[in-house]
């Protein structure tokens, strides 16, 4: 699986609300730029990822001295695949087409399965694991499983 640094960073924002709004300044919007520093985003490139968040109904905005972002809904509302979504559009694409629009013939017929499989897999994962969960520390136990494997991370 590939993500791009829109979406690592998207996540890594969304995280950064999420502990922000349980932290001391609970229920005060968060700057860009206190974004920005805490995750080491560009910030310019940031913007942009939250005004699409913004669009997608992750976060909320408010202008002026007082402004900043904050998350749209609970963070345990929130899956990691809805916030991947919002930035890079569908889990699994094949050249650029979803799974199921593939045309498989012969001896590669069954790739198609794979690609659906994989998907349906990239999807348990990223849809059982919330922002706040992520914010947390606290993973479901499926996750800590999978990634305490040693042959998960080679």
């Amino acid at each position: 699986m590939r993500l791009s640094a829109r979406v690592d960073y998207a996540l890594r924002a969304t995280a950064e609300l999420a502990a922000t709004a349980n932290g001391p300044g609970r229920g005060r919007p968060v700057t860009a730029d206190q974004i920005a520093r805490a995750q080491e985003i560009p910030p310019k490139f940031l913007e942009s990822i939250l005004l699409q968040l913004r669009r997608g109904g992750v976060v909320q905005a408010q202008r002026g001295p007082e402004g900043g972002y904050w998350l749209a809904r609970p963070a345990d509302e929130i899956s990691l695949a809805e916030v991947i979504r919002v930035i890079d559009g569908p889990l699994a694409h094949v050249r650029g087409q979803r799974p199921e629009e593939l045309g498989y013939h012969g001896a590669a017929r069954a790739l198609q399965e794979v690609w659906i499989a994989l998907r349906a897999s990239e999807r348990e994962i990223l849809e059982l694991v919330t922002v706040a969960d992520v914010a947390a520390g606290t993973l479901p136990s499926r996750v800590t499983e999978l990634a305490a494997d040693p042959r998960a991370w080679t």
